[in-house]
């Protein structure tokens, strides 16, 4: 009986886990021709069609199914043994993808990752800043930073780095001399917001008494992007709730000044989540304890 070439079965595995066959090419740094050459001996070797290959990426079919369990297995297996060396060599080398949305890149990774670059020169950092959600396993990211109440999602690991309070917003001459002594007051200037995907635009304050109170309106702006809110702000053009860290600067600097001091808004919480795998890579491991023990200063700092 021949032996079964195990190349083909762990490249069936990393092409369906990369979703495509040019998206393998891309991260394994072979010829599309090759994986798919491959993956087509091992369709011939088992007899069977594992997956149909399409516009739309890679689709399995039920066999495929059942086979990809055993040769994620052999990923696995494999990426454990080059943890094993990687750990003997005691100097975390490879390629890692890590996806930040642009506030959090901009304002917090920025004073982070030189640091962490000189001290692991051998650790390639490929950073996606990206304001929509990632899909982690789909997009091949090791290691995502939210800010969110909670992360759901069962196939994750999530860890809390950092409260990320937020605070109302507004340029002093978008104010002028009026006061904002009660929530309802907001309501006589426009507002700029994040996208909701429920249509739904207001706040949920809470006074430092206790009460509670709801506000709906119809933002002026709305937008995914909390530098551009900011900006927009810092103009005039609303009022506006934005994580405190992101608008330290603007407030020292007169630009901005902070409204309803009494009045607290929901607080979220940064996360860092990763794949909930048997094992991680040494170079995924020492990213997620650098910024486990860096982060969380430097957004004190900025909070």
């Amino acid at each position: 009986m021949a032996l079964p070439d195990i190349a083909n079965y762990y490249l069936f595995a990393k092409a369906v886990r990369c979703g495509s066959i040019n998206a393998a090419s891309r991260e394994l740094e072979l010829p599309k021709s090759t994986i798919s050459r491959r993956i087509s001996q091992l369709e011939t070797e088992q007899g069977v069609r594992l997956v149909h290959r399409g516009r739309q990426g890679l689709r399995l079919t039920d066999v495929g199914e059942a086979f990809l369990v055993h040769c994620d297995a052999l990923v696995d297996a494999a990426d454990s043994a080059t943890q094993v060396t990687q750990h003997l060599l005691a100097k975390p080398r490879g390629r890692v993808n890590v996806s930040s949305p642009y506030a959090i890149s901009q304002s917090l990774l920025t004073q982070v990752l030189p640091e962490f670059m000189t001290r692991y020169p051998e650790i390639q950092l490929n950073l996606m800043v990206t304001n929509r959600p990632v899909n982690l396993l789909d997009e091949n990211i090791d290691l995502a930073l939210r800010v969110r109440p909670s992360i759901e999602d069962s196939s994750l690991i999530a860890r809390p780095i950092s409260d990320a309070p937020q605070t109302l917003f507004a340029a002093p001459k978008l104010i002028g001399d009026s006061i904002i002594a009660e929530p309802t007051d907001l309501l006589h200037y426009p507002q700029l917001s994040l996208h909701y995907t429920s249509g739904r635009y207001g706040y949920v304050l809470t006074h430092q008494s206790g009460n509670r109170t709801q506000l709906q309106f119809e933002p002026r702006l709305i937008s995914d992007d909390m530098i551009l809110l900011r900006e927009a702000a810092i103009e005039g053009q609303g009022v506006v709730a934005l994580p405190n860290y992101l608008c330290q600067q603007a407030v020292a600097e007169g630009r901005l000044q902070q409204l309803l001091p009494d009045w607290n808004l929901p607080v979220g919480i940064m996360h860092m989540t990763y794949p909930h795998r048997r094992g991680l890579k040494p170079a995924v491991r020492v990213l997620i304890d650098y910024l486990a023990e860096k982060l969380p200063k430097v957004a004190e700092r900025a909070f």
